[in-house]
């Protein structure tokens, strides 16, 4: 039955987590946090930026949680669990799928996968902290959505090629990356 209970709580950590990582993304990196935050949002220049520091300390934080329930302080260690457990989706979906800092691209045409990485790319289509969308990181709005928002703050008038836009943005590698044509060369 204990067991039962701590996977309980690492599932229901890992869902709290969004909300915690979504909150911290938009107040925090995007408010009095984007010193750090603001590598991100420019060409990546090398294998890192400054941005990790923030998995660095949820890390850290996971760590002290984990540590913490190790030494009779239940269910902290189920805590650190799945903030680690997190950190890991946030590692593939995020930092692979959507940033593509892995040695292999993949770039997903249809279902819920388009959904997060289109919805990712309208977040960075903004330049700057302000005005920005969708500040989850496995969780998406849908993208005609968030095309109106942001043709709403920014002043564009609506137009019936937002869909074909969003395609095309797709098909476009992220900032840093390197095209499927000029990676053959």
């Amino acid at each position: 039955m204990l067991a039962l209970w701590n996977t309980g709580i690492v599932i229901l950590t890992i869902i709290i987590m969004e909300g915690v990582a979504t909150f911290a993304h938009k107040y925090i990196m995007h408010g009095w946090g984007w010193g750090w935050h603001l590598s991100h949002h420019s060409p990546r220049k090398g294998k890192f930026e400054l941005n990790d520091m923030y998995a660095v300390v949820f890390a850290l934080l996971a760590i002290v949680l984990i540590y913490a329930g190790t030494e009779g302080y239940w269910p902290l260690q189920w805590i650190g669990a799945g903030m680690t457990g997190y950190g890991i989706i946030y590692f593939i979906v995020h930092d692979g799928l959507v940033h593509q800092r892995w040695p292999f691209r993949y770039i997903p045409r249809r279902g819920y996968l388009k959904r997060l990485y289109m919805a990712h790319r309208l977040h960075h289509a903004v330049r700057g902290r302000e005005g920005c969308v969708s500040f989850g990181f496995i969780y998406a709005p849908p993208v005609e959505k968030l095309q109106a928002v942001l043709r709403a703050r920014h002043g564009r008038p609506a137009s019936a090629g937002a869909a074909r836009d969003a395609d095309r943005a797709a098909a476009t590698p992220p900032s840093g990356t390197r095209s499927p044509a000029s990676r053959r060369r």
